[in-house]
């Protein structure tokens, strides 16, 4: 009798330990997502239960960038050349797709071509083991804009700085100067391949000139004339790009910048870069302006 009472003790507590082993690991379900409509490079929060197990987040069939805060909560970010449609979490127990659909809603005033339409942070953080960083910025011409042929940008400077253990510490601070090539507009960044970037300086100013509407078929990619710049050591809550432009009518501008390995190897040789971001567009004005990225702080809900 005992020994029967026993098994079904043991039965019992099986069946409890089973049933709270398939809760804690059960089918993903999407419960909340917020905001539901953005541009492209809009972060998503996704709210549910049993999302620790994922392997995808998708808008319709587009791949996202995904990071996982907790098993109720991950941030996404809205894949370029997406649209409208439902989000998906993809877990080895199965797919949850959101109570209804994103709309995507991009900025009319950036062409069609550019990856992302909006400024994001790149919800997954640099390897702890890169050790370096360098700015850039993608200059183009609006061939929408009557008379783009003449569209140009001024740039006077460009800075680099990082906040490591809460201060802040210059790492490329450059005038009247940039490093660059033009590559593939249609499809964006489509090869590493690039053509000699044409620069021209206004003395004046003290600012070197991108004629971007001479090749309105390009992306005019520029980054910090100063070598990759070492980041110092310490806790790294992130870097911030500023650039002093002017931009002219039919261009446009956004700014960002990568964490490196190491401050010598090149691009393109197997994950020795982690783009951190970008910055939103800017756009014509008469005055100078300050163009920024930051991502300190991390992908804002």
């Amino acid at each position: 009798m005992e020994k029967r009472i026993t098994i079904a003790v043991l039965g019992v507590l099986v069946s409890i330990l089973s049933t709270a082993a398939i809760a804690q690991t059960g089918r993903p379900e999407i419960l909340r997502i917020s905001p539901t409509s953005g541009p492209e490079g809009s972060r998503v929060e996704i709210t549910g239960k049993n999302l620790q197990d994922a392997t995808a987040v998708l808008l319709g069939i587009a791949d996202a960038t995904f990071e996982l805060v907790s098993p109720e909560d991950l941030v996404m970010l809205i894949p370029h050349k997406s649209v409208s449609s439902t989000i998906s979490v993809v877990t080895p127990r199965g797919r949850a797709p959101s109570p209804f659909a994103f709309v995507v809603t991009n900025d009319p005033r950036v062409p069609d071509e550019p990856s992302y339409k909006a400024g994001y942070v790149n919800p997954i953080p640099a390897p702890r083991n890169f050790k370096s960083a360098l700015l850039w910025g993608i200059a183009i011409a609006d061939t929408r804009v009557s008379g783009y042929e003449s569209a140009q940008i001024e740039i006077a400077s460009t800075q680099l700085t990082c906040r490591v253990d809460g201060k802040d510490a210059i790492l490329n601070d450059d005038a009247g100067n940039v490093r660059g090539g033009l590559y593939s507009r249609d499809p964006w960044f489509g090869t590493n391949q690039s053509d000699p970037m044409p620069v021209t300086h206004d003395a004046a100013n003290h600012a070197v000139v991108l004629a971007v509407g001479q090749r309105a078929d390009r992306v005019w990619h520029f980054w910090s004339p100063s070598p990759r710049a070492a980041l110092p050591t310490g806790s790294l809550e992130g870097c911030t790009v500023k650039a002093r432009v002017k931009i002219s009518p039919g261009a446009l501008l956004q700014m960002g910048m990568d964490y490196w390995r190491t401050p010598i190897i090149g691009y393109g040789t197997g994950g020795n870069n982690h783009e951190a971001g970008a910055s939103n567009w800017y756009f014509p004005s008469e005055q100078w302006q300050e163009a920024i990225f930051t991502d300190i702080g991390g992908p804002q809900f």
